[in-house]
């Protein structure tokens, strides 16, 4: 790949790995650095993280909060943002602080990000996994009051907002699995980027009173240290040949998602937007849904209103499926 920093005389592109913002350098059982002119000093210490990737790294990063705020172009999201360097999970975090809050506190749009998550979990309590300095890992507050069925609402104008920023920066055509996977197509096969996930507190009467959307984006993860996922995955450097800016990526998501919310509020459903971008439909599916003593196998043809999945099975009956996990056959 042309540009691609792996390749480059002098290290080792099985085990090295980039970080865009900074311009360093660095690999297993090595110190490697390359610092431009006019950079603050980089320092690499090995052997203090015991982690599956042997690194461990201490940078200033790209993400540190003044430079985020700098960059914001949001009215209310992201305007509470918290950086952390290292964290076992940024929704366990924020769930701890809406816990020890109250309904203001923290506030409406409040956006925590990890350069490296210890225990980070996606959809359906998987671990969600990736070295750090490589992704973008956030977890961001809703305060909607919305009936509980408007939850997924939040899911689609995410993944429309992130799949239209990956777009924006990084030039890739993005598509979405059915609920919450972003995907690229390559090599007549679909390849994981993204990942989303809504956690939600119904009150009694049904009205959501927060929600907490978690989201995982490959930017600039080296092949050999992508997850092994039932989707085979990949990132955004591995799919145009060079670094992607986390920074400005960022920055595009979180404007891009604003707009998308308050269009929600307004009560324009993101349905049909989302229904385009799905690579589902028209597919032969194998759905596994929680209760369900059998998958549902068949081909996906359409959504409701709601996002649920319409499968056709082969005698001709029609499943619609809220929850579970679906796969390509």
């Amino acid at each position: 790949m042309p540009g691609d920093p792996r390749k480059r005389a002098g290290h080792d592109h099985r085990s090295v790995f980039k970080d865009s913002a900074a311009d360093t350098y660095y690999r297993r059982g090595d110190t490697c650095v390359n610092r431009p002119a006019g950079r603050s000093q980089i320092h690499i210490r090995e052997g203090m993280r015991a982690n599956e990737t042997g690194y461990n790294l201490i940078m200033e990063s790209e993400l540190i909060e003044p430079a985020v705020k700098a960059a914001l172009s949001t009215r209310w999201l992201g305007r509470t943002y918290r950086y952390f360097p290292e964290i076992p999970s940024t929704n366990t975090a924020l769930k701890e602080m809406i816990a020890a809050g109250d309904a203001h506190d923290p506030p409406h749009g409040t956006v925590l990000l990890a350069d490296y998550q210890s225990q980070g979990r996606g959809r359906l309590g998987r671990a969600w996994w990736a070295s750090p300095g490589s992704s973008l890992l956030l977890s961001i507050l809703f305060r909607p009051s919305w009936p509980a069925q408007r939850m997924q609402w939040l899911m689609m104008s995410a993944s429309l907002a992130a799949a239209d920023a990956i777009e924006a920066t990084a030039g890739l055509r993005i598509g979405v699995k059915w609920p919450n996977d972003l995907v690229v197509e390559q090599d007549d096969a679909f390849h994981k980027v993204s990942g989303l996930l809504v956690d939600g507190d119904i009150g009694s009467k049904g009205i959501v009173h927060a929600l907490i959307l978690g989201i995982g984006i490959n930017v600039n993860i080296p092949a050999d240290d992508l997850p092994k996922t039932s989707t085979p995955s990949t990132s955004l450097m591995e799919s145009i040949g060079q670094p992607v800016s986390r920074i400005a990526l960022l920055v595009t998501f979180l404007q891009l998602l604003e707009e998308y919310y308050e269009a929600s509020v307004r009560g324009h459903s993101p349905q049909p937007a989302w229904k385009q971008r799905l690579v589902t439909l028209g597919r032969a599916v194998r759905a596994t849904v929680p209760g369900a003593a059998l998958p549902i196998v068949g081909v996906a043809e359409d959504t409701d209103a709601w996002g649920s999945l319409q499968i056709r099975d082969e005698h001709g009956h029609l499943h619609s499926v809220s929850a579970g996990d679906v796969t390509l056959r």
